[in-house]
């Protein structure tokens, strides 16, 4: 065994698992803080952030023009200056420089060129940008598949065109009340005065976290609790921000170093600040979904494996479960919900109902919930395990050479299936198990 392994096998040893009260609590925090650094040092998030550094490169220019153009019509459009300039303020001179060629950049794009193939170019560029980071949350999420083009343009340019707007506004009506006579006068309170500098002083994380929260509930293509959203963005914020710090220091102290570089030293100062900051996100997000599933803890990224007979009883619970629902009138069940009645972890849902939906058994209706694919009289209980056993079109290895009595022994055993269960529907099982006032039919 390798030294995570060993890790691993002593974190989730059967005697930490007996542990109850404080013990419990701290064995968790543990539990959580060895699998984010074991993804960041193990995973793939470094290089995902990587790749957003290259995407911003490319897409940051459009995206501010695409900004402007749509605060320029409320008068708001040199606002969004500052905001660039405290993204960019650990870089600390040269950050002011950067705002300064970036603004430029903005700025020479001309109002003739925000119409026609220009304002479609600037769209797609920016919806792109934004499609790459929903790839990289979905990534941290788990999701598979990806919003279609229509929700991604109706969603994505909702947040770009209105988003800018309502920061702007909510920024200026913080401004205007602070400005308010009964605000000054309630600020030079001894008591109050305090709660004010330090409500000042904690109003950046509270900013950055709030944004890391929104980020993580509306761009990955899945439901995140809002409390496990929360405290990834309560981690990112306080991470972003104290990151900021360190890094101003940085470079700071490095200046005599980076100057070697000459012009390029903003280039490589801001790309270096660029990386930390997407990392940083990704990081967030791997605290929201372990607090939103904490069953991935020990699993990570690694490969699951289970047994085809789970597979198979899993597959049976899906399919009864959904068409009992479905003939009862109710609600359809998400698989969280399955999971949960099971006492499984959610983790080893998904590949079953990845087979399942691909034989047609099984589909998706609003809100994640899970409905029979077809009318549950006509699917057999020989259906269901053939989806879970059987080859599928979308398999990548469906075919393959085997011998004569390997052949002769799988077909005898399909047929074995087929025969016993062929006449055998959901429907004729949930009434005999309801007959025999059963959870699951003995079958």
């Amino acid at each position: 065994m390798d030294i995570l392994e060993i890790i691993e096998s002593w974190l989730w040893s059967p005697a930490l698992e007996k542990t109850t009260g404080p013990a419990k609590a701290g064995v968790h925090i543990v539990r959580f803080v060895y699998a984010l650094i074991r993804d960041g040092v193990t995973g793939t998030l470094t290089l995902r952030a990587m790749g957003l550094v290259y995407v911003t490169i490319l897409s940051v220019v459009p995206l501010l023009a695409l900004t402007f153009s749509v605060l320029k019509s409320f008068g708001y459009h040199r606002k969004v200056e500052p905001l660039l300039y405290n993204f960019l303020a650990p870089l600390g001179a040269r950050g002011e420089d950067l705002t300064r060629q970036v603004m430029g950049f903005v700025d020479n794009i001309k109002g003739g060129l925000l119409a026609g193939i220009g304002l479609i170019l600037l769209i797609y560029t920016s919806v792109s940008m934004i499609k790459k980071v929903e790839d990289s949350f979905n990534y941290v999420f788990r999701v598979e598949h990806s919003r279609n083009v229509l929700q991604r343009f109706s969603e994505y340019l909702s947040v770009l065109l209105i988003g800018p707007v309502l920061m702007v506004t909510a920024m200026g009506l913080l401004a205007y009340v602070g400005n308010l006579d009964i605000v000054q006068n309630a600020a030079g309170i001894s008591g109050i005065h305090e709660t004010t500098l330090l409500v000042g002083q904690l109003l950046p994380y509270i900013l950055i976290s709030g944004l890391f929260t929104f980020s993580y509930m509306f761009i990955p293509n899945t439901r995140v609790n809002f409390f496990a959203a929360l405290g990834g963005g309560i981690t990112g914020g306080i991470l972003w921000s104290t990151t900021g710090l360190l890094f101003t220091r940085f470079v700071v102290s490095a200046t005599r170093n980076i100057d070697i570089y000459a012009s390029f030293a903003v280039v490589i100062v801001a790309l270096m600040w660029l990386y930390l900051s997407w990392l940083i996100l990704l990081i967030g997000a791997q605290t929201a979904f372990y607090l939103q599933k904490p069953e991935y803890l020990r699993i990570g990224y690694k490969p699951l494996n289970i047994g085809n007979r789970l597979r198979e009883k899993i597959g049976l619970e899906v399919i009864f479960e959904a068409a009992r629902r479905f003939r009862d009138g109710k609600a359809p069940i998400t698989a969280d919900e399955i999971a949960t009645q099971i006492d499984q972890p959610g983790l080893v849902i998904s590949p079953v109902l990845r087979r399942l939906t691909n034989a047609g058994l099984i589909a998706e209706s609003g809100k994640q919930g899970l409905i029979p694919g077809r009318d549950p009289a006509t699917i057999k209980i020989s259906d269901i395990l053939g989806a879970i056993r059987n080859d599928h079109q979308r398999d990548i290895f469906n075919h393959g050479k085997w011998a004569l009595d390997v052949n002769a022994i799988d077909l005898r055993i399909n047929r074995s299936i087929e025969d016993f269960y062929s006449n055998l529907s959901v429907y004729d099982a949930l009434s005999t198990a309801t007959d025999n006032d059963e959870q699951t039919p003995n079958i």
